[in-house]
């Protein structure tokens, strides 16, 4: 047996539950759960793990193209996952970059901040946006289910954006696309996913209560420099 064919053999070997169920996309979730772990963590190694996981996913959500059991294409699920991979570098430089500046006293990678009015500006245009120009693409790909799907690729591309940010309301975001994306993939035949999907957002929500606290308690911590107008200068005589 030669490289290629073992490289085959482990990318389709499955559990036989039901049509199949891919290892690969255990894996990939798998990976997608350490790499959330680790970005509430403030970890910058949550970003080169989740791009593996992104890698793996890819191949998953095209099961019409790389022939997996659910034999589906989820032109939205597979397109996030490059989408992931992209601005998953730019998190990752953003990350290391602040942890390398020296102002990170713990090695974290973000300093914890609300988005505040611009912020959710960006957002909020880019929600209507992204979604508007995702589901007239998907619907045209012939993806399954455009609409969630669209929406499920629009939150995610802003979730992650958010966290390379550092913004507290990605954990949102990312509660936001769960409740989309369980039922989207059951109906779909993506177990696991769906499943991690549920386990995904009880976690966001503790992931939302500790970048909240976080955020509390840095800004607490961090002295306000007194104004000029408010410095008493003692009169002489």
């Amino acid at each position: 047996m030669d490289f290629s064919d073992m490289l085959l053999r482990l990318l389709d070997a499955k559990l036989d539950i039901g049509p199949g169920i891919l290892w690969r996309e255990i894996i990939g979730n798998g990976f997608g759960l350490a790499s959330a772990i680790l970005g509430m963590r403030r970890r910058v190694a949550a970003w080169p793990i989740g791009i593996i996981g992104n890698l793996l996913l890819f191949t998953v959500f095209l099961g019409g193209v790389f022939h997996t059991p659910q034999d589906l294409d989820l032109w939205g699920q597979a397109g996030r996952q490059i989408f992931f991979l992209l601005v998953s570098v730019y998190g990752w430089y953003r990350w290391y970059t602040f942890r390398k500046s020296g102002k990170s006293a713990d090695g974290v990678g973000v300093k914890v901040r609300w988005a505040g009015r611009s912020g959710l500006i960006q957002l909020a245009v880019g929600a209507v946006v992204l979604w508007t120009v995702s589901y007239f693409i998907l619907r045209a790909l012939g993806s399954w289910g455009p609409i969630a799907d669209a929406w499920i690729l629009t939150g995610s591309i802003l979730a992650t954006y958010g966290m390379a940010r550092g913004w507290v309301e990605f954990w949102l975001i990312w509660i936001a696309v769960d409740l989309v994306g369980v039922p989207l993939l059951l109906i779909a035949g993506f177990y696991p996913s769906a499943i991690m999907y549920m386990v995904y957002g009880a976690f966001c929500v503790l992931g939302f209560i500790s970048w909240w606290r976080i955020e509390k308690r840095e800004r607490a911590a961090t002295p306000v420099p007194a104004a000029e107008d408010e410095v008493m200068v003692k009169p002489l005589g």
